[in-house]
């Protein structure tokens, strides 16, 4: 059984296709960022799909490198045959080992917040995109409607893009800077 470490990073690839989202939200992702695109904003999608083996290995690796999880509890993850407890040479586990080797893992996959387990993305029903834009935004709504957005930040954190985002069926999640998803979750 493979040790736990950056390697693993490399298993189990997310998406950044728009397409392998599901519908409704599949429509409703490339009308808002045929909007963001017609109103100038720069966007860079960074994860549509994650397999679900992904969002374990995330989880647990977060779990065991910032939570102090214990590598002994962590569950089979099915499909994934990984080894989360490391051992020294006389065959003992070793805990800075297993702690050290999370810890690439958070590293290699770039996480920056605490990943959950059970995620919209695994369903394709979630997005990460960064958006970004100079001086003013005028953006249509769904309906058609223009919003104007002046105000600050200009990027995917500002209020006013989450309420046309909305209009579009694409929801903020306020914890998280990059996710975007059918539910806000």
């Amino acid at each position: 059984m493979p040790p736990s470490g950056p390697a693993w990073v490399q298993q189990f690839p997310t998406s950044t296709k728009v397409s392998d989202l599901v519908d409704p939200f599949r429509t409703n992702v490339q009308n808002f960022l045929a909007a963001l695109s017609a109103a100038g904003a720069s966007v860079s999608i960074a994860d549509t799909l994650r397999p679900q083996e992904r969002l374990s290995l995330m989880y647990y690796s977060w779990q065991v490198a910032k939570a102090g999880m214990d590598p002994s509890q962590i569950p089979a993850i099915s499909n994934v045959d990984i080894q989360w407890v490391h051992v020294d040479d006389q065959g003992n586990p070793d805990p800075v080992a297993s702690t050290t080797a999370a810890a690439q893992m958070v590293a290699s996959y770039g996480i920056v917040y605490g990943p959950a387990l059970h995620s919209l993305h695994a369903l394709g029903e979630a997005i990460d995109i960064d958006i970004s834009w100079t001086g003013s935004l005028t953006i249509n709504n769904a309906d058609g409607s223009t919003a104007v957005i002046s105000s600050s930040p200009n990027n995917g954190q500002n209020p006013d893009l989450h309420r046309v985002g909305a209009t579009y069926g694409v929801i903020k999640l306020l914890t998280d800077p990059p996710h975007w998803s059918l539910t806000g979750h």
